[in-house]
């Protein structure tokens, strides 16, 4: 590390060093610029290609780099409030591919995968579904940011992350309108080392065959049974949380006090569920799943 510097820090100061630079620079120049030595910045330039953050250009014997169209640093924690409204910005008029960017440029600058998601991702998904529920977007551009911001949950899963196998989760949503809910709480769990199980939107399997289909993934997937394995079902209604409820309740009674069942969403007060955690945010869930692998050491 040239001057003690991080790998943050050569990020920063490399989208400082080359984002104006239409022309590019050497690799020599660049490590002047920054005061690493030269093959130790080649290492990092490298690294940083492969991350998407830069290009190279070779022009006979030399190499010259470019930030990738759209990088920039950030300030964390305090921008993510700054992040929240341009993303939304770009994912409203539509610009996927500066929403995708943003992502990066964040993961780039530091920026927690949790953070991101529950401060910046989670209120675009009700954003969207405020603009369809007042008529102002329609079905078609709804289902379209839908898409997008899918997308952009899958660049959190893609991370190279080490999985802890006594850490298991399967992730249900019991409906449609529960498919993205489900999918930021996979990529969460993803990042912090969980096994993640994601079935996504599971409206169709609502039959009488469910729990054996269950009970037979359950095997799979937990044959061993390391460590815990929880349960977590979204839905926007009782009667689709009381379903899978039903459905795994049984299946958890068999399995032993290391299987949990944990419900996402709106439970009326005289519907009785059975579960080992139950709210409507997605923060209360995580934070007892964090609670419940700690308390198996």
């Amino acid at each position: 590390m040239g001057r003690g510097y991080s790998t943050e820090d050569i990020r920063q100061k490399l989208i400082l060093t080359l984002e104006d630079s239409d022309t590019g620079m050497s690799g020599v120049e660049i490590s002047k610029n920054i005061g690493v030595n030269r093959i130790t910045m080649t290492k990092y330039l490298q690294v940083f290609a492969a991350e998407g953050l830069l290009r190279q250009k070779n022009i006979g014997n030399i190499t010259l780099w470019f930030l990738e169209p759209g990088q920039e640093s950030f300030n964390f924690p305090d921008d993510y409030f700054k992040v929240a409204s341009q993303y939304l910005e770009y994912l409203v008029k539509g610009i996927e591919d500066q929403v995708y960017s943003l992502i990066h440029n964040c993961l780039h600058s530091g920026a927690s995968v949790n953070r991101l998601i529950l401060e910046v991702i989670l209120p675009a998904i009700d954003s969207v579904k405020n603009l369809y529920d007042d008529g102002k977007i329609g079905t078609a551009e709804q289902n379209l940011l839908r898409t997008t911001i899918s997308k952009s949950l899958q660049i959190f899963n893609q991370l190279q992350v080490v999985s802890d196998p006594k850490k298991n989760v399967v992730v249900i949503a019991a409906d449609m309108q529960s498919s993205l809910i489900s999918e930021a709480a996979s990529a969460i769990y993803h990042s912090d080392g969980w096994r993640v199980s994601h079935l996504g939107d599971m409206s169709s399997a609502i039959n009488v065959l469910f729990d054996l289909d269950f009970q037979k993934l359950v095997g799979k997937i937990w044959k061993q049974k390391p460590g815990v394995l929880i349960i977590t079902v979204f839905s926007q209604t009782g009667e689709g949380l009381s379903f899978f409820a039903d459905s795994i309740n049984p299946i958890k009674e068999k399995s032993g006090k290391r299987m949990k069942l944990a419900l996402c969403g709106k439970i009326s007060k005289k519907t009785k569920i059975n579960s080992n955690m139950s709210s409507e945010k997605l923060e209360d869930i995580l934070q007892w799943s964090q609670t419940v692998t700690q308390n198996l050491k």
